[in-house]
């Protein structure tokens, strides 16, 4: 798969992000590390016939991740699997490295260039994969998922953004849209209503505010927090999806309108006070968790966030709705998405112990659907759950989200999966510093594109 290659838009996805129920196979079948051949082996290390078999490697999987937060449902799913798979192989050690995004991706930057790549690590689809693939870091696990039936058990075309030369390197955990999660009580304290406008926003972010109500929060410390609200934007003021890709294409370059627009309204929201003080020193958790306390009346993020916020303080008696991101100017569709199909494990391809950590890896993709379900947490995973979410009792909030997945006609990847990094860093600062200082919008735009044509 190449950049040009790359058609990260349209109605393609709207089929992969189709929320589908029918049975997976979840629970998997457990994969062992022990020693014993055919003849099967007894507790003592003794086979049927009688002779005595080395007692199985004591080995140690390191598991880097990014699901830090302990009250997270995917946190506590990860922990079950990993807990049942040691006391089901005994001899096998997993050393979980828990790591919010952004400290992820700079610890795997340097690994990386040392050659010193985790046994599991953590990826993201297209064009940030691409390096490390390039660098021959990781193992194709084609092979691995014919076992068991695990490739069966993803979304149809999800593993597509994580194949290189017909070449599986990756194994996605999600598969997500971009939504705007609000707080009724505050919303209804505030004296507004769900925006349908990106004016109408505006006015009521300036209303909560007035009122003393935090109108938004993000974590932008972690920069593609914003970016992945500004491609929203973009997405609206571009008249639908496409953009990046038409500048990847020299039909555009970053100085469209479009794109000037997509600043300038990025713009109003941070003088319209639209977020907290301090934005940029709060990352993804500390951001997110100012709205799961009850302090906020928005909060725009991917679909993934769901799980945390349904099981969060802010949620009960059913006071978290969600609604589409709105027109930009009477521009775009809101049945148009961010679409964000998510991390994914790799395994390192100079793993010491490269097959246990592929039969690992499978049991955890196995026993995924499955748990994700049971904690709450399988809104926007990247495979096919088997079960009633409002039987499970998942809450109305999570059943709305489900709904919107029914609605997606197409949208756009996040900036970071499309172009290439030293292109995206140029972006990513840019927009971060739309946070703590006016700029004007033109020269924000020219300085990108100047980026774009040093590395192209």
């Amino acid at each position: 798969m190449t950049k040009k290659k790359m058609k990260w838009f349209g109605m393609a996805m709207t089929g992969v992000l189709a929320f589908s129920l029918s049975a997976c196979g979840g629970g998997g079948s457990t994969t062992t590390n022990n020693a014993g051949g055919d003849g099967g082996t007894t507790d003592s290390g003794t086979t049927a016939a009688g002779t005595t078999e080395p007692a199985a490697e004591n080995i140690t999987i390191t598991f880097q991740n990014i699901y830090p937060d302990a009250s997270d449902p995917k946190n506590q799913m990860m922990k079950k699997i990993v807990d049942q798979y040691q006391k089901d192989n005994p001899n096998v050690t997993i050393e979980l490295d828990s790591l919010n995004t952004d400290q992820q991706k700079l610890k795997l930057k340097t690994q990386a260039a040392s050659k010193e790549v985790p046994d599991i690590t953590v990826v993201n689809p297209a064009a940030q994969m691409q390096p490390f693939v390039d660098a021959d870091l990781f193992a194709p696990l084609n092979d691995m998922v014919e076992e068991n039936g695990l490739k069966d058990t993803f979304q149809s075309g999800i593993l597509d953004y994580y194949t290189f030369d017909n070449n599986l390197y990756a194994l996605p955990d999600g598969n997500n849209i971009g939504v705007v999660y609000y707080n009724k009580k505050l919303m209804e304290e505030g004296g507004v209503e769900v925006p349908t406008t990106f004016e109408e926003m505006i006015e009521a972010i300036k209303t909560l505010k007035s009122k003393g109500i935090q109108p938004m929060v993000l974590g932008e410390k972690d920069t593609w927090t914003g970016s992945f609200l500004f491609m929203n934007i973009l997405l609206r003021t571009n008249g639908g999806p496409g953009f990046l890709q038409d500048v990847l294409d020299g039909k555009k370059t970053f100085e469209d309108p479009a794109y000037v627009d997509a600043i300038t309204a990025f713009q109003q929201l941070v003088d319209a006070g639209a977020f907290q003080d301090g934005a940029t020193s709060f990352d993804y958790n500390a951001g997110e968790n100012l709205f799961k306390t009850g302090t906020a009346a928005m909060y725009f993020m991917g679909s993934w966030a769901t799980g945390g916020i349904e099981t969060a303080e802010v949620s009960k008696d059913g006071n978290v709705g969600v609604f589409q991101f709105p027109t930009v100017n009477g521009k775009g569709n809101p049945d148009e998405f961010m679409l964000a199909p998510g991390s994914a494990f790799a395994i390192s391809k100079d793993s010491k112990h490269l097959e246990e950590t592929k039969a690992f890896l499978n049991y955890f993709m196995l026993n995924f659907p499955k748990e994700a379900f049971e904690a709450k947490g399988a809104v926007g995973i990247a495979q096919n759950v088997d079960g009633d979410f409002k039987a499970a009792g998942y809450s109305e909030m999570a059943m709305n989200v489900l709904d919107l997945f029914k609605k997606v006609q197409g949208g756009d990847l996040a900036f970071d999966n499309t172009m290439n990094p030293a292109v995206t860093q140029v972006h990513l600062s840019g927009t971060q510093s739309l946070f703590v200082e006016k700029k004007d919008a033109a020269a924000v735009a020219k300085e990108l594109q100047a980026a774009y044509e040093e590395n192209k």
